[in-house]
C-alpha cells in the first residue's frame, strides 16, 4: 500500500510532528466535552484494534461517566454483519472492507457505509529478539507464508535457506492469525498476492497469541499489527524486490517506503447528509482529536495528521 499516494499532500502537514520521541501532530486539536451525552455505544471488529477501542473508550468515559461502551475485538470480519444488525455502531476493521460487504450494507441501507481512518499501522514480520536475520524480501516472506508462492519463490522452510547457516536445518516456525481476521486477509492480499497459506502457519486467535508464541520460540516468523510489539521479539526490515530494506517505523509508514503500511478503520452507518447521533459522534470526534490520536501513540501505533483527522471529522458533522 502506497500511503504516501492514499495521502496526498498530508505528509509535509505532519512535519510538523517531530519531536524526537513522538510523532504527535501538534496541530491535532483538544478534545473540549459538550454537554448531553448519554447512553450506550457498542463496538465489533478488529483484534488488531481491540486495545485501542478499549483506551478509547475509557479516555471517553471519563469525560462522559454516563455513556456505557461494549467493545467485542474477535476479529475484522465481524464488523460489517453488526453494522448491518444493528448491534454496533462501530465497526473497527484493520483492512478495508471487500466489494461484496459493501454491496450488501448498500443493498440494505441504500447507501454505503462510511469508512473512518483513525491510525497509522506497520504491519510487521516479527522474529525472537535474538533472530539475527536483518531483513526480508516481500519474496520470500511469500515463500516462507505461502503454499502457493505466487510471487515466484522457492519453499522457504528452514533457516539455512535464508542465509543463516548457524541455523541450517532448523525449520521455521510459522505463526498467524486465523481467517477471522483483517490482518490474515491484509497480509494474503498484500503479501502473498491472494494465494492460500501453508497448513503449518499456526493460526492464532489475537495479536497478543501470535506477538507471545513468536516470543518464546526462537525459530519463529510470524506477522501482526506493530502496536502488540514487545521486548521478547522485534519487527523485521522488509523490502519490495530485496534491494533496499525498510524499517517499519512512523516515517517509513507514512512515505509508503515500507511496504506493509496501512490506515486502521472503524466503519460506522452514517446517513448521507445527515450528522451521526450526538453519542458516537463525539466518540470519533474524541478519537480524531490530539487526545485519541496519543492514546493511538502509546498503543505502539501511529498517530494521524491533523490534516486528515480534522477533515474526518467535518465530514462526519455533516
Amino acid at each position: 500500500m502506497n500511503m504516501m499516494k492514499m495521502m496526498g499532500g498530508l505528509i509535509a502537514a505532519a512535519a510538523v510532528a517531530n519531536a524526537a520521541e513522538s510523532h504527535l501532530d501538534e496541530a491535532l486539536t483538544e478534545y473540549k466535552s459538550v454537554s448531553g451525552i448519554s447512553g450506550s455505544l457498542s463496538s465489533v471488529g478488529s483484534d488488531t484494534l481491540n486495545n485501542l477501542m478499549t483506551f478509547w473508550s475509557e479516555g471517553f468515559r471519563k469525560a462522559y461517566p454516563n455513556v456505557t461502551i461494549s467493545i467485542e475485538g474477535k476479529g475484522s470480519s465481524t464488523a460489517p454483519p453488526a453494522l448491518m444488525e444493528g448491534t454496533s455502531q462501530f465497526g473497527p476493521m484493520s483492512r478495508e472492507m471487500k466489494a461484496e460487504e459493501i454491496d450488501a450494507f448498500e443493498k440494505k441501507f441504500g447507501y454505503k457505509p462510511t469508512e473512518v481512518k483513525v491510525a497509522i499501522d506497520a504491519l510487521a514480520v516479527f522474529a525472537h529478539k535474538d533472530n539475527p536475520i536483518e531483513g526480508l524480501s516481500l519474496k520470500q516472506v511469500d515463500g516462507i507464508f505461502s503454499s502457493t508462492r505466487k510471487r515466484g519463490s522457492e519453499d522457504l522452510t528452514e533457516w539455512g535457506q535464508l542465509g543463516l547457516d548457524a541455523w541450517k536445518g532448523r525449520a521455521i516456525s510459522l505463526y498467524g492469525r486465523n481467517s477471522a481476521s483483517g490482518t490474515y486477509g491484509f497480509f494474503q492480499k498484500n503479501v502473498l498476492g491472494k494465494g492460500d497459506y501453508k497448513s503449518t502457519v499456526k493460526e492464532q486467535p489475537g495479536s497478543s497469541a501470535v506477538v507471545q508464541g513468536i516470543g518464546g520460540d526462537l525459530y519463529a516468523l510470524g506477522y501482526s499489527g506493530i502496536g502488540y510489539k514487545n521486548s521478547a521479539v522485534r519487527a523485521l526490515p522488509l523490502s519490495v524486490d530485496g534491494s533496499e530494506f525498510f524499517e517499519a517505523s512512523y516515517d517509513n509508514a507514512l512515505t509508503g517506503d515500507y511496504p506493509l503500511a496501512r490506515f486502521l478503520l472503524v466503519y460506522v452507518n452514517k446517513k448521507p447528509s445527515e450528522p451521526m447521533p450526538a453519542a458516537a459522534l463525539e466518540f470519533l470526534k474524541f478519537v480524531l482529536s490530539k487526545d485519541g490520536q496519543a492514546i493511538v501513540e502509546k498503543d505502539g501505533y501511529y498517530p494521524l495528521p491533523a490534516e486528515l483527522a480534522e477533515a474526518t471529522i467535518e465530514s462526519l458533522s455533516k
